[in-house]
This record gives C-alpha cells, structure tokens and sequence, in this order.
C-alpha cells in the first residue's frame, strides 16, 4: 500500500501539471489567433481547480495505473469557437498543436531537471533523492505519452482538428461528421486497452514514437548529467 500511494504521490502531480498546461496552452493560443472565449469565462488560469476533471483527471487515470495499464486522462476541454478565429482553418489546427507541443517542452524541462539532478548526485542516494528523480522520469514519460495520444486522428483529440485542417474542404466536412461518435470511440479504444491488453493496441499504435521520444530526452538527460 505504501508503495502504491508513493506512486501516487509522483503520479498524480505531473499528470495534473502536464494536462493543465495542455489545455491552457490551447485557450493562450486561441486568444492570440482571435477568440477569447478561454479569457471570458476565466479558463487561462494555472489553477488545477478550473481545468480538473474528477472522471478524466483523478478516476481515469488512478484506475489504470492500479490496474497496471498505460495511464492518460484528460481535464475540462478549454472552449474554443472556430468562428471567432482570425483564420478558423489555420487557427484551430494552431490551437490543436499547442496542447501537444507544451507538452513536448514540458517533457524537455523535465530531462533538463532530471539531468542536472544527476549531475548533483541525486539520483543515486536516499530515498528522497530517488523519489525526485523517479518524479521526473514520470513527468517526462506522462507529457510525452500525453502529447503523442492527443495527436490520434481521433474526435475530439487534437489530431483530428489537425487532420480536418489538412483535408481538402469537401473530405473535411464529411470527416467532421465523426465528431458526434468520437466519444464513443474513445472509451472503445479505453475498453480494448483495459479488457484486451495482448492486442497492443497502443502498443502498436502509438508505443513506437513514445519510446522513440522518450530515449531522445532520457539521452538529454544523460548528456547534461556528464
């Protein structure tokens, strides 16, 4: 039990800060590129409270990484309008992408810290020291994860909103036309990761680019550590 509510203790707060920043990343891009909707009803704040989603943010992820699985969730979709935008095609593709690429920076802030922690020999003495840097190592892995799953040509995920903005007008429309099943299609890719882990459905899906990624940043680390 103890270890578990160790884990928890390093979980719990990276996935809170990686997603909190994912979506105010979306509201600071949208009010730059033309819609303050995030502004107006005060969703540009850092504050866990206003992006937390009890099911995606705590349930979610806390079940699945009891259960031994991949973790990810999600918070409170920052409110964005396509037709506030300065240029709707281009802004919501921006908008899309600034979620996944915080997370991307978030991910190199982290290596950058685990780095230096090594150099300083915390990474190998004390059980506080091995709490930081097993910290890190989570935080790097969670924004990387994070980033890479939102980028799924899946609605709502940031990469369907890309995709649309790529297809020539007549496909895009036809492919919006999934948004209204995207949900479902989420909680069916949740369903076969819980209930049929040999499939590897992420593990083939998006487990390639994760493990490519995170040896980029764990070879950050390395390189600042010396």
């Amino acid at each position: 039990m103890s270890e578990t509510l160790m884990f928890a203790a390093v979980l719990v707060p990276a996935l809170i800060v990686a997603i909190v920043f994912h979506e105010v990343a979306h509201g600071w891009t949208a009010l730059i590129l033309g819609d303050p909707t995030a502004k107006e009803l005060n969703r540009l704040s850092l504050n866990p409270i206003r992006h937390v989603d009890p099911v995606g943010t705590l349930l979610v992820p806390g079940m699945l990484a009891l259960a031994g699985g991949p973790v990810f969730g999600w918070a409170k979709p920052v409110p964005v309008r396509k037709d506030r935008l300065n240029n709707p095609r281009f802004g919501m593709m921006a908008v899309a992408a600034a979620g996944p690429g915080t997370n991307l920076i978030l991910a190199a802030i982290g290596a950058l810290l685990l780095g230096i922690a090594a150099a300083a020999g915390l990474a190998v003495a004390g059980e506080e020291q091995g709490l930081l840097t097993t910290g890190l190592f989570y935080f790097i892995l969670i924004n990387v994860f994070l980033a890479i799953f939102n980028m799924l040509p899946i609605p709502p995920f940031d990469g369907s909103h890309i995709l649309e903005g790529l297809l020539p007008p007549s496909m895009a429309r036809a492919y919006d036309k999934l948004r209204p099943v995207g949900m479902l299609l989420f909680f069916g890719l949740i369903a076969l990761t819980w209930f049929a882990p040999d499939l590897g459905v992420l593990e083939n899906t998006i487990g390639p680019p994760v493990n490519w990624a995170m040896d980029q940043y764990i070879g950050l680390a390395q390189a600042i550590a010396g």
